[in-house]
């Protein structure tokens, strides 16, 4: 997987796929271009006209807590969010966001700034923050997930492999790695 490059969009704790999306808005989901118009509209009102491609959204515990819609990682990724770092995600928005192939790591995020850049690796499970100089681990993520992530989601993965069977990587006796 590629390295992922931006900068850090700060939210708090407790963001809600409410927050993520207006449910006032709920008429658009047919409408996605128009929806993400309005991604995180209440909680960050600039976000739409602040956020570039490649930036990350950078939250506190408990982010995409709420009902499951996975229209949220969808407008967030359409937005132009190359991934999510948070304390705590809802286990549901995780599975949606995988499926829809957004990155979600779990990281402490207490020392990343509003407007910070950030680099992220997903083989290794390092986030680097240039802007302060600190480096923050994360467990190296599931090689099923870095498949599906690097197909754009669990349905293009399918698609293009007509399964999902994912090679795993086993030892031999004299511990070698081997391919299947």
């Amino acid at each position: 997987m590629k390295i992922l490059r931006g900068k850090a969009i700060k939210l708090g704790d407790g963001i809600s796929t409410d927050d993520i999306i207006p449910g006032r808005y709920a008429h658009l989901r047919s409408n996605l271009p128009e929806l993400a118009r309005h991604t995180l509209e209440d909680a960050i009102p600039s976000f739409t006209s602040r956020v570039k491609p490649g930036d990350f959204l950078v939250a506190g515990k408990n982010f995409g807590l709420g009902s499951s819609r996975e229209h949220a990682p969808i407008v967030i990724r359409m937005s132009g969010v190359s991934a999510i770092l948070a304390k705590s995600v809802a286990r549901i928005f995780f599975r949606n966001a995988i499926n829809q192939g957004m990155p979600v790591v779990l990281c402490d995020t207490d020392k990343i700034n509003d407007g910070d850049e950030l680099e992220m690796n997903l083989d290794s499970g390092a986030v680097t923050d240039s802007t302060s100089g600190s480096k923050i681990s994360f467990s190296k993520v599931p090689p099923f997930i870095l498949a599906i992530l690097e197909e754009g989601g669990l349905i293009p993965y399918i698609k293009k492999h007509k399964d999902f069977i994912i090679a795993a990587k086993q030892h031999t006796e004299n511990n070698e790695e081997k391919i299947e």
